[in-house]
């Protein structure tokens, strides 16, 4: 059937040898709509972030861009500034029918840890063709904080699906219709366009509070740790009274999103980059929404979407209400047998404006 794959198929793929691992693959791994992916014992450092292309494997094209070999086992840190190649655990072996997409975990996009998956043969980051058949690797970057990691620490997730899943425009104004897709203040109207579009929402809290704006010069984030680190060391408080900010050239923020987003048992989302000329900035690095996201048992309360926002070339004013991104549907194959913020652990269920789990409340 037509659609994303939910957990109880990806169990089914483990089962048949679609997805392999060594160690073996483990139920906290399995999302609603996804599979977590571990780190191996190894990471390279490389000198450039490459693609493999068609033909030629990750391993061929490694010795080209070597600079040196980490052993993970015992913790290693990925400095900040610098690009690693790291082998993912999970191994595929896809049927023609499926395809995959790989995105990085909420947490991991919050610490502006740039991670994308790359394969053998591969002539795009995070899109593993159907029928794909071979190892994954992961290339980190951290951007703003250097971080300690370990063997299978899971820094990113994938995606199965089976034909084309994405709702049409149409589509998604009649759900929209049926069940709200995004509120905000008790307002449900929608813009969709290539998507639903949602704004960002700078309207300050009591104390002024917007946002947060990576600090240039930190220590290390061991990513093992939940709730350990001050978020005064990592971060500067944003305030504003004129419901507007002016974003710095390369640095990297932590916004939220106006709307309170809802995503339907039957349905899973992506964020995506607004595609129109709204600045110089990019708006997600983790963009994967699972069924249930915002979703309660008397229909869409909705949670708002953290934005992970990076400032390119010049200064840009962004002022609250303003366009930023876009979530994108898909149909799920099958409902979920569980769902987001049900039974399983989900650190941002029902969030505001929130940093990632490593840091203590503010």
């Amino acid at each position: 059937m037509t659609g994303v794959l939910a957990n109880q198929q990806i169990e089914t793929m483990i089962a048949n040898g679609h997805i392999s691992a060594t160690p073996a693959i483990t139920e906290p791994q399995i999302q609603p709509a996804s599979l977590d992916l571990r780190l191996g014992t190894v990471a390279y450092r490389i000198r450039a972030s490459f693609l493999a292309g068609a033909g030629h494997t990750v391993e061929g094209r490694l010795a080209e861009f070597e600079m040196h070999r980490i052993d993970l086992s015992d913790g290693a840190v990925l400095e900040k500034g610098c690009v690693y190649l790291v082998p993912i655990a999970e191994h595929l072996n896809l049927p023609e029918t499926l395809s995959a997409v790989a995105n990085a975990k909420s947490s991991t996009g919050r610490l502006d840890l740039l991670t994308r998956a790359v394969t053998d043969h591969g002539v795009e980051f995070d899109r593993i063709p159907a029928g794909y058949s071979g190892p994954l690797y992961a290339e980190i970057c951290p951007r703003s904080f250097s971080v300690l990691v370990r063997p299978g620490m899971r820094l990113n997730q994938i995606r199965f699906r089976e034909g084309q899943a994405v709702l049409s425009d149409d589509e998604l104004t009649t759900l929209h219709a049926q069940t709200p897709l995004v509120a905000s203040n008790g307002d449900t109207s929608a813009l969709i366009k290539d998507g639903l579009g949602f704004s960002v929402d700078l309207k300050p809290q009591a104390d002024g509070l917007v946002g947060y704006r990576a600090k240039p010069h930190t220590g290390v984030i061991d990513l093992d740790r939940i709730g350990a680190y001050p978020p005064r060391d990592f971060w500067e408080a944003i305030r504003t009274d004129r419901e507007r900010i002016i974003l710095d050239p390369g640095a990297f923020y932590i916004l939220v999103s106006r709307e309170a987003v809802h995503i339907p048992p039957m349905y899973a989302a992506e964020m995506a980059p607004y595609l129109a000329m709204v600045g110089e900035f990019r708006v997600h690095y983790a963009g994967f929404f699972d069924p249930g996201f915002g979703h309660d048992a008397a229909g869409g309360s909705g949670a708002r979407g953290v934005l992970e926002v990076r400032c390119h070339e010049a200064p840009f004013v962004l002022e609250h209400g303003q366009i930023v991104g876009r979530l994108v549907y898909e149909h799920m194959s099958e409902c979920p047998s569980r769902l987001y913020g049900t039974g399983i652990a989900s650190n941002y269920q029902g969030q505001g404006l929130k940093l990632a789990k490593h840091f203590a409340a503010p």
